[in-house]
């Protein structure tokens, strides 16, 4: 019986061996279904998202994107139940943890995880299917959603708090020599506020270039399933002066397409100020600076 003790150690492994080469398969295979999965639900999202960034009318666009975004969750979560994941939407955090875990301790990893949470909120706004943004423009393909205009304490001042969402800027992506895979944006913003009273005279004005704050070009590096090609952020402005009854907004996106070409995309909003825009009674409007200006251009009743 011990001359064949040998060859049952080898079937034995031979079996072994089977056995695992065919796991490993099975392993690969569900891995390939995986990313076909991941690559056929963001080409129907991108496909089906195309239009919407093109959309007049505010009310048809919130209605029509509730009805896509709600789509989009939906194939998420099927995309989960066939071939498994993160359902907290955690993998990002996990990946910080597993790295200090083995000694590579990152200096920034505690503002790395604020980037997840800031993108985590607006992936949940998304994620309810409610998502109604307080105004919202589109042009040359790029919308601009402003989510809300409310007052928040920012730094111990109350600021006109502005988080804006902009759908469908061209993006880059590069994968270096070590196979580490970077998305940019290629774009820079600028905004102008122009403050009238009640006749219309103007007022002051306040421009502003760069950000918007926390900008985030892609989100998706800190949440697998956040909706592709988009930029978030925000913008803190100081309250106005009471005499303000008319603002005028102007946004500009300058941004180049991976095609080498330049866009320019523009957005005005005019209208009366909320009353929460405005400074309290005895407070003035700091960091106000004066500037000379054509007489016409302050006052549009003398114009010729």
């Amino acid at each position: 019986m011990q001359r064949y003790f040998g060859v049952f150690v080898a079937v034995a492994a031979v079996v072994g061996g089977i056995i695992f080469a065919v796991k490993k398969y099975d392993a690969k295979t569900e891995e390939g279904l995986r990313e076909v999965s991941l690559a056929r639900l963001r080409g129907d999202y991108l496909e089906r998202a195309a239009w919407l960034h093109s959309v007049p009318d505010q009310k048809a666009y919130i209605d029509e994107n509730q009805n896509f975004l709600r789509w989009y969750f939906k194939e998420v979560t099927g995309h989960l139940n066939r071939h498994g994941g993160d359902r907290d939407f955690k993998e990002y955090l996990k990946e910080l943890d597993a790295r200090a875990g083995k000694g590579r301790e990152d200096p920034k990893a505690d503002e790395k995880k604020a980037v997840y949470e800031y993108t985590r909120a607006v992936f949940e706004s998304f994620k309810k299917g409610d998502y109604a943004p307080w105004w919202s423009a589109t042009d040359k393909g790029i919308r601009l959603d402003i989510v809300s205009a409310d007052p928040m304490r920012v730094d111990g001042e109350e600021k006109i708090h502005m988080p804006v969402v902009v759908w469908g800027l061209p993006r880059e992506e590069r994968v270096s020599d070590k196979n580490i895979r970077t998305v940019s944006v290629n774009a820079s913003f600028k905004f102008n506020w122009k403050l009238f009273d009640e006749k219309g005279k103007l007022l002051g004005e306040m421009p502003g270039e760069g950000g918007p704050d926390s900008r985030v070009d892609w989100p998706e590096r800190y949440i697998r399933f956040f909706p592709p090609q988009v930029v978030i952020g925000h913008y803190d402005i100081d309250k106005l002066p009471a005499e303000v009854k008319k603002v005028e907004i102007e946004w500009t996106i300058s941004a180049r397409a991976v095609t080498g070409g330049d866009i320019y995309a523009t957005y005005k909003w005019a209208g009366e100020p909320p009353a929460s825009w405005m400074l309290g009674s005895g407070e003035t409007w700091k960091g106000a600076q004066e500037s000379v200006r054509p007489e016409e251009e302050i006052d549009p009743s003398k114009r010729k």
